[in-house]
This record gives structure tokens, sequence and C-alpha cells, in this order.
């Protein structure tokens, strides 16, 4: 967009002459973050859309392609991505249409049902993995000391907003 200024900061100027002072800051950083977000997701759908995926149906696959047996319970699966069951049925139905995954019963639960990645859908978690790497991953955006400052301040956020917990702030 190429802006000759940044909208963001004027956004923040006009908070403060509006007498919202108090709010600018958290303003200028929730929509800043936004803005980022929208970014770096569109660099990410620019690498996976040829590719016929989105990021969550990515990480899903990931997530099974980490895991040990390949295979996750729905409960499981919706808990580490941190969304909504519904959220991953609805991945996993694209997922299984696409024959990337096969639901399975589970062995040891005959109520539940275990997502498993298969052969295809590893060939292209990894095909996309790379592509991610070399054009998203090895490059976000920014020098390499300031994208780990970025990680640190983003991990405290989700601290705090109780997304996970360390044992500093457990004890």
């Amino acid at each position: 967009m190429d802006l000759p200024f940044d909208p963001v900061e004027e956004a923040r100027r006009h908070w403060r002459e509006h007498g919202w002072a108090e709010a600018a800051d958290g303003m200028a950083a929730v929509t800043s973050v936004m803005r980022a977000h929208q970014l770096m997701q569109a660099r990410v759908d620019e690498v996976l859309r040829p590719l016929g995926l989105t990021f969550a149906r990515y990480e899903l696959l990931m997530l099974l392609h980490f895991s040990s047996s390949g295979a996750l319970p729905v409960t499981k699966a919706s808990r580490r991505l941190q969304v909504h069951p519904t959220s991953v049925t609805n991945a996993v139905d694209r997922l299984e249409a696409a024959a990337l995954v096969v639901r399975r019963p589970h062995p040891t639960d005959g109520r539940g049902t275990l997502i498993a990645i298969t052969a295809a859908g590893r060939r292209l978690a990894l095909t996309c993995t790379a592509r991610l790497n070399d054009e998203v991953f090895s490059r976000p955006g920014l020098p390499p000391d300031q994208v780990e400052v970025l990680v640190e301040v983003v991990a405290d956020l989700r601290e705090r907003a109780g997304d996970f917990r360390t044992a500093e702030r457990a004890g």
C-alpha cells in the first residue's frame, strides 16, 4: 500500500486529540498486531492456496505429522491447536475429502474417533512446510534479533491472556 505515513500512528494521534489518550497506546498496539497478522496471513495464503490448503488445515496436518502415531482424537487436536472442536471437525471434513486424513475408531474409547494423517497428507504437509520455510518462515520480515524480541513479547501477551502457563507463573 506504500502510504507516505503510518496510519496506526495517525489513529493514535487522533485518539489523543479526541480525549482518549489513556487508551491511545493500547489501540495502537492492538491495531498494529491485527495489521501484522493480515500481512503475515497474506504471505502464508500465497504459499498454501495453490497447494489447496488453508493455514488451519496445514496446522492440523503438521500436528498429526508430529504426533507419535500420526493420529489424535479430535478433542486433543482441538486443545493443541487452541480452537473449538467444531473447527477441527470442519478442517477434518475438508482434509478427508481430499484424502489427506482418515477417521478411525479410537482403539480404547468405543465412542471416540481418531484423525489419522495419510501418506498423501504427510507428503503435502512436508511440501507446504518446505515452501513456507523458504518463502515465509525463514524471512518473516524482521531482522533475526527483532524476530526473537517479537516472539518473546507476543508469548508474554499470550501467557498473560491465559493461552498457556509457564512454571514461573504457575508458582
